[in-house]
This record gives C-alpha cells, sequence and structure tokens, in this order.
C-alpha cells in the first residue's frame, strides 16, 4: 500500500500546527525560556535538586486546546487524531524547546493505547481530561524496552506489589501517574501508579537539558489493585513492542523541531554579524555548513513524517521507518548543534547565548530510546538483502 499523498498531512494537521506554532510563539518565547530555565547557571548546575522550571498555566491551556487528548482515541474521551498530527505537534513542541510534560504523556499515551484494556481506557481518559504522565519502562542495563526493567511484580490478590527503581524516567515531577513496566513470574505487565501513592519516591536526576525533569523513580512496596493492571504480566513488553514506532516518532519529531530552531537561528546570526568588513553570511565556511544543515534537517524531518504516516497507513512498516527517523534525527541534530555553537562564533559558548538551551535538549533527545548509531544497529534485521 503505498503512502498518500503528502503522508497525509491534510487541513487539520496543518491547521494543528499552525496554531501551536502560533500559540507557543505567543505564550513561550526564547526570552520566557531563558527566564525559566537559564537565568542563572549556578541556580541550574549548583542546587542540591535540579530546578523544576515550567509553566504551568501554559500546561493548563495547552490542556484546554485538547493536546493531551490528541492522540487518545475518541472511546475514551479524546481527538482520536492521525500519528501524523501528532507529530505535528511535537515538532512544534521541541521548535519552542518547551519545558511540559507533553511529549512524556504522548508517549505514555501511545502504550496504553498499544495495551487496549480496560484499565488502559480509564488511564487514557484521566490523561484526556488533563492528567500528565510518564512510561517508567526503560530498564537500567541500556535496553529501551523493558524486557530489562529492574521494577519487580508480585502478585496480590486480583493487583501486584511492586518494588524496585526505574530510571530515566522523564518529567517525573510534573507527572499525575507512572505507567510502570514490572517483572512478576508470568513475564513483564504494566501498572498505572499516582506519583503521589504510599511507597513511591521521586529522585531528581541532575541532567545536563534544562528543559526536561528526569529522575528515578523508587517503588517500595507500592501496591496496586487491580484497576491499576493496564496490561497483565506477559503482556507488557508486547504493549511497548506495539507503541514503539509512535515512541520513536513523537521524539524524532521534537528533535527535527529543535533542529529547525538551530537552523533558522543560526542563518539569521550570518545575515547581520559582521567580519572583515562583510557578513558573515558571504563566507562559504559559514554559508555551507548552513545548508548542510538544512539538508539534514529536511532529511530527518521527511522520515519522521513518512514513519507518522506509515504508523497510520503501512503499520507492518512503520517500525523501519520510525527507526530510520530516530537515527537521522539524531544525527542531525547532533550536526545543527555543533554547527550553531560554533558559526555563533565566541559568543556562541558563552551561557547568556540562547543556543546552549537547545544543544543540551538534542542532547538529551539525541540519546532518548537510542541515538543514531544504536538505530542502525536494530535496522539491520529489518532489511531485506535479498534483493
Amino acid at each position: 500500500m503505498a503512502q498518500p499523498k503528502d503522508f497525509g498531512f491534510g487541513s487539520e494537521e496543518q491547521m494543528l500546527r499552525d496554531q501551536a506554532r502560533k500559540f507557543l510563539k505567543d505564550n513561550a518565547p526564547i526570552e520566557k525560556l531563558r527566564a525559566l530555565v537559564a537565568k542563572d547557571h549556578k541556580l541550574a548546575y549548583e542546587s542540591p535538586v535540579q530546578p523544576l522550571a515550567w509553566d504551568e498555566r501554559v500546561w493548563k491551556q495547552m490542556v484546554e486546546l485538547g493536546w493531551t487528548a490528541l492522540a487518545v482515541p475518541e472511546s475514551a474521551g479524546g481527538a482520536g487524531m492521525k500519528m501524523i498530527a501528532v507529530a505535528a505537534l511535537a515538532e512544534e513542541i521541541g521548535r519552542a524547546a518547551l519545558p511540559s510534560p507533553l511529549i512524556a504523556t504522548l508517549i505514555a499515551t501511545c502504550v496504553l493505547r498499544a495495551a487496549g484494556t480496560a484499565a488502559a481506557t480509564a488511564c487514557l481518559e484521566r490523561i484526556a481530561g488533563g492528567d500528565a504522565a510518564s512510561f517508567a519502562g526503560p530498564g537500567s542495563e541500556g535496553s529501551w524496552l523493558p524486557d530489562a526493567t529492574s521494577i519487580t511484580a508480585a502478585a496480590s490478590g486480583d493487583g501486584a506489589v511492586l518494588s524496585g527503581t526505574a530510571p530515566f524516567v522523564q518529567e517525573a515531577r510534573k507527572a499525575a501517574f507512572f505507567l510502570v513496566a514490572a517483572r512478576g513470574a508470568k513475564g513483564v505487565g504494566l501498572y498505572a501508579v499516582a506519583a503521589d501513592a504510599p511507597g513511591v519516591k521521586i529522585h531528581p536526576d541532575r541532567v545536563v537539558d534544562l528543559t526536561r525533569d528526569q529522575a528515578h523513580v523508587e517503588l517500595d512496596d507500592v501496591r496496586v489493585d487491580g484497576a491499576g493492571v493496564v496490561a497483565v504480566a506477559g503482556a507488557g513488553e508486547k504493549a511497548v513492542a506495539a507503541a514503539l514506532p509512535a515512541i520513536l516518532t513523537i521524539v524524532a519529531a521534537d528533535l527535527c523541531g529543535a533542529a529547525e530552531w538551530q537552523l533558522q537561528t543560526t542563518a539569521e546570526y550570518a545575515r547581520v554579524r559582521t567580519q572583515f568588513d562583510r557578513l558573515i553570511g558571504f563566507f562559504q565556511a559559514v554559508k555551507h555548513p548552513i545548508v548542510n544543515v538544512m539538508i539534514d534537517v529536511d532529511r530527518a524531518r521527511s522520515l519522521a513524517y513518512a514513519a507518522a504516516c506509515a504508523i497510520d497507513t503501512e503499520p507492518a512498516d512503520a517500525l523501519r521507518l520510525a527507526r530510520m527517523a530516530k537515527a537521522a534525527a539524531s544525527d542531525a541534530a547532533a550536526f545543527a548543534s555543533s554547527r550553531s555553537i560554533q558559526l555563533h562564533g565566541g559568543i556562541g559558548f558563552t551561557w547568556e547565548c540562547d543556543v546552549h538551551i537547545y544543544v543540551k535538549r538534542q542532547k538529551h533527545n539525541q540519546f532518548y530510546f537510542g541515538d543514531g548509531p544504536y538505530q542502525r544497529a536494530k535496522i539491520a534485521p529489518l532489511i531485506d538483502h535479498s534483493a
């Protein structure tokens, strides 16, 4: 089945993208971002606990706009829009480098949709209503699937008792609940755990990305009743694997949006900065790398939209395209980051230059769910070498 024209990006998706771009330009400009996350480098990096920097007022407005409900099925009170729309929104979030739990919530939404249980539907209804969620699934052994989870689930009636620590939990201090992957006697299951449940302890991580809140979440004999069992033991890995193409696509779109900001900001600087009595954009050593960044960003964006379209129309090919998109976007982010710093010259290395905020977000996303080499290693078995 051939993909539809323009990846299925129609008038509804364009309206959503334009609305998001205008909203973020008005409510989350770069000046506000700097004041939120980079006002004081000592506070950002030397305080005992990394500051929790986000604007809850903007988050509530995003909920009112229906962004949390975007990927939630209509049957659970959501908008039920296509993955291409979700990718477009994630790209705009990346362009603004917005500190918010939306990306983490969209990822949790995709896993819940794949689980397809009554408990998952109840969680989706909460998300549609504005609750932020975060997937506490990756293990500490280098796997981004829950096969290496260090959380254990002991059966207790129709529920379970969870113990252990989940690493790399995104937006942990902003989430209302966690979707926890835990291993029981029959395999990995998924469990909805309230962030304020007894036995839950959130330990903030010190990460370079100032726009993110990451933590490792400790569960000390946390009891989950039957209503919180999103996927029974043995079904959790299957649900996460089914959601993986969407997860990779969302992160790739975020990377593309931030890379576009790096490209446009660097190009604009080259149009106004003068050196040797000429605008620096005159020199080939400046304009050629900018063009190369543009090519890399366009390639990565095309792959991200192709992956989103495949999720909507060609699910059998979605994982291959999603890994290609994440690989290309990670590489484009690394290149755009290095060129944006270098082409800003001496000021590009300073705290006062906004470039560093995006470089740090890109570095975080680059390795989140695997960087370029990791994805290419995973793609290899998916390619038909017989042709």
